[in-house]
């Protein structure tokens, strides 16, 4: 049951101050969902995981699996299917192994110490990928990289599980949206910097030593990462449920059968993965309809990166107000954006033929797809507490990494549809996401008036 907590302080210190203005509150110290003992140090904890958030997410874009490690296995002439599997291995890899990774983090009661490990395993990776990119070519390099990246996913996992758990037990409701906010906006601020360097053509010729130093950077950032978050103040928590991986993980799948509202939020996510599962696609089209990839693909990380650096900060005090809503209203958005490009495609070719017009659509998709992370990540937070949280965050995540790997398959649609059909299947996938949204039981509490 949530209750409210007012924690007087005599003097507002500038971290306070900070934090007030930030989120916009009266009171620096209203705190719901917490602890007495962890509300007194929220201003502080809610920077630390900022800070760290930023660190490693800019630590992502500067190793991003869609750029600089699709070019290193291309500079090292790897074959093209260990390309292929750059993504599913990041993305899947971090998700599928959830229910397990559950088990021994419910066995700690200061998880902190979870995402920390996760931080360095995953500079360890990254520095291996940088050993690769110095010493193996062809098929060597293409193993090297996917082994590594694998290491980086199930790190990652790690970090994925424990980070809302501290974050559900450090910052109050109402509050943890913005945390993810104002961390992507600043990892937005540097995408756009990565693209603007693409774009004029910095690594258009690069060589190994230098994508072994940018990843060398990156991994520096993640031990970053883990030094601000080892700092934060996190009271001990509840530690049952941690006996063996395997029926822990059966019985909390379980959760699915007997617990309707949860049931319905992973049903919901999985539709709303259109918003991601769309992008690659609206790329595709471009090349399909103007040939521009070299303009497109500075362009495009340009407008992923401005699209987080404008919204987050919106979707994430939204998602504090109604992350439900979020959710509706993002899901609603990623539809009606490969509507609307389908329809300029087939009904005005000549504007079709421009290059510029798909970074448009691009950016508007990215910015929806901020709120559907936003909301979804925040929701989930907010659905439950203590252990149950940890569960939750672990279920979904699992079964999303399967759907994952399935939805992969509409890629081979192409064979027998048009791109644009394929991105009108996602688009009503995207639809029934927003509608499931809207029978979600609303989680978030209005503050208090001040």
């Amino acid at each position: 049951m949530t209750m409210e907590q007012q924690v007087a302080t005599p003097t507002e210190s500038a971290l306070d101050k900070a934090y007030r203005t930030l989120v916009n509150e009266e009171d620096a110290r209203v705190c719901k969902d917490i602890s007495a003992d962890a509300c007194r140090v929220v201003p502080a904890n809610f920077f630390l995981q900022i800070a760290a958030q930023f660190f490693t997410k800019l630590g992502d874009a500067i190793a991003s699996p869609k750029t600089v490690l699709a070019w290193v296995l291309s500079a090292l002439a790897a074959p093209g299917i260990f390309t292929a599997f750059l993504v599913p291995v990041r993305e899947s890899g971090s998700l599928l192994p959830q229910l397990f990774i559950a088990s021994f983090i419910r066995r700690q009661a200061v998880r902190k110490w979870t995402y920390v490990l996760g931080n360095l395993l995953q500079a360890v990776a990254v520095l291996a990928m940088a050993g690769v990119a110095l010493t193996l070519e062809g098929v060597a390099a293409g193993i090297g990289i996917i082994t590594a990246l694998v290491l980086f996913s199930l790190a990652r996992g790690l970090c994925s599980v424990a980070s809302k758990d501290v974050l559900g037990k450090t910052v109050p409701k109402t509050r943890r949206g913005q945390v993810n906010g104002w961390s992507a906006a600043a990892a937005g601020l540097v995408t756009v910097g990565v693209g603007l360097a693409l774009w004029l053509g910095m690594g258009a010729d690069a060589g190994a030593g230098l994508y072994a130093l940018l990843l060398t950077g990156a991994a520096a950032l993640w031990v970053l990462g883990a030094g601000f978050y080892a700092a934060i103040r996190e009271e001990p928590g509840e530690t049952d449920g941690g006996g063996n991986a395997i029926r822990q993980a059966v019985a909390r799948l379980h959760l699915l059968v007997e617990d309707p509202p949860f049931r319905r939020f992973v049903l919901a996510r999985a539709l709303l993965l259109c918003s991601a599962l769309t992008a690659p696609f609206i790329v595709m089209l471009a090349y399909e309809q103007t040939g521009a990839a070299a303009l497109a693909l500075g362009l495009f990380v340009i407008a992923d990166g401005l699209a987080d650096l404008l919204s987050a900060p919106f979707w994430g005090r939204f998602a504090d107000a109604s992350s439900r809503r979020v959710m509706i209203r993002a899901g609603l958005a990623a539809a009606l954006v490969g509507i609307a490009l389908v329809s300029v495609v087939h009904l005005s070719p000549g504007l079709a033929g421009h290059a510029a017009l798909y970074p448009v659509f691009f950016f508007l998709l990215a910015v929806a797809h901020a709120g559907v992370r936003m909301g979804r990540k925040t929701y989930v937070v907010d659905l439950a507490g203590g252990n149950k949280r940890t569960d939750y965050v672990s279920v979904s995540n699992t079964v999303i990494g399967v759907v994952l790997l399935l939805t992969g398959l509409i890629g081979a649609l192409t064979a027998v549809l048009p791109i644009t059909g394929v991105i009108l299947i996602l688009s009503a996938m995207g639809l029934a996401g927003a509608w499931l949204s809207a029978r979600l039981p609303e989680v978030t509490e209005e503050p208090a008036a001040g």
